[in-house]
């Protein structure tokens, strides 16, 4: 195998909570309060319900080749040449997401943090962490997100603990005043953002040590994530009401800058800019390192390590290309991307397990 590296279950988890978390932590929850309003906790908890079942599939298709990753497995279900192009179609999904979330990186660090910092000097910077960590490979990867793990529960633990006081629970009033259909239209982005996305880990399952438990650590790990992003929803819907939340870009770092705690402690929101730093570099070092991997086996290569670099060239120019400014980015992550992520998180595993089983069954009565 090209990568010679393994992770433990307990690695497995926390790599899963912390893509869950991800992005979705920050721009997550002015997406479900904009359909569903007050009742944006409800569509979360909806959404994760489903997003549970969405993980139970990835289990599935993870099994039917247990030693293959999904680039390996798709082309033993479709075949040579439509396996292909369907891996080649993944492989552009896992450079997108990278591309799209390192775009977000270098918009919230702009934006929030270091205003007169041109855009791609930020985004090279990240770029060479996450050029690092795929090159040093999953162990390195997953044992990384094993010593940050305390630091960001610590973090979101002291976020939450401050903020009570704060809470309103007359803003998450009427429930379901408009109607169940809002709802339902909030569950589609908590659904997709956390947990459709986690289809990159059927790149990395072949290298779990304990196979017999990977469903029990993927489920665990998806649902200590969806908990916490419902927490973060409710938060700030019970702290800054329905319509801020909507409206704003960035709801969770909003929700960190109310902590005022007699004027000893203010001005904490770079606590969450660092946990939702940590969380998304994660996500963005897993679907870069989902590419060079999934490339150099569909190609044959003996190695993926040298694609490092210039796929990481390539993201760096396409990154600031990929929207012409954050609005436009907004309006394409809220209202389109979630398909793309049902097509690939969905739609395809259930074709992949639907054309096995009737491949197998096709081929029983020629056996016999």
């Amino acid at each position: 195998m090209l990568e010679g590296g393994k992770i433990s279950i307990r690695q497995l988890t926390i790599l899963v909570m912390l893509v869950t978390i991800g992005d979705s932590v920050l721009v997550l929850p002015s997406i479900p309060t904009f359909y569903a309003q007050q009742d944006a906790w409800v569509s979360s908890f909806i959404g994760m319900t489903a997003g549970l079942l969405v993980v139970y599939v990835f289990c599935m298709v993870g099994q039917l080749y247990p030693h293959l990753t999904l680039i390996q497995s798709i082309q033993q279900i479709l075949g040579k040449w439509v396996g292909a192009i369907v891996s080649l179609l993944f492989l552009a999904y896992f450079f997108l997401s990278a591309t799209a979330h390192t775009r977000e990186v270098g918009d919230f660090l702009n934006i929030e943090m270091i205003q007169e910092t041109p855009l791609q000097a930020s985004q090279i910077l990240f770029i060479s962490i996450v050029i690092m960590a795929a090159r040093l490979g999953l162990e390195v990867i997953g044992r990384t997100a094993e010593f940050f793990t305390p630091l960001i529960l610590i973090i979101f633990l002291i976020l939450i603990m401050f903020l009570l006081p704060q809470i309103e629970l007359e803003r998450i009033e009427p429930l379901l005043e408009n109607g169940i259909k809002p709802v339902l239209m909030g569950s589609i982005p908590c659904l997709a953002f956390p947990f459709l996305e986690l289809v990159t880990f059927l790149m990395i399952l072949p290298y779990v040590t304990q196979t017999k438990k990977i469903r029990q650590g993927f489920l665990q790990g998806a649902l200590f994530g969806g908990i916490v992003l419902i927490i973060i929803i409710a938060m700030s819907v019970l702290v800054l009401g329905a319509d801020e939340t909507s409206r704003s870009i960035y709801p969770s770092y909003s929700l960190a800058r109310k902590i005022s705690l007699g004027r000893f402690l203010e001005r904490v929101e770079s606590s969450i800019a660092l946990m939702w730093l940590l969380t998304i570099s994660i996500k963005i070092i897993l679907y870069f390192y989902a590419f060079i991997l999934g490339l150099a086996q569909l190609f044959k290569l003996k190695e993926y390590r040298m694609l490092a670099l210039p796929a990481a060239m390539l993201l760096i120019v396409l990154s600031p290309l990929i929207s012409p400014n954050i609005t436009y980015y907004n309006v394409l992550i809220a209202k389109y991307w979630p398909y793309l992520d049902l097509t690939y998180g969905l739609l395809f595993p259930l074709l992949l397990i639907g054309v096995y089983y009737v491949r197998k069954i096709s081929k029983k009565p020629t056996e016999a």
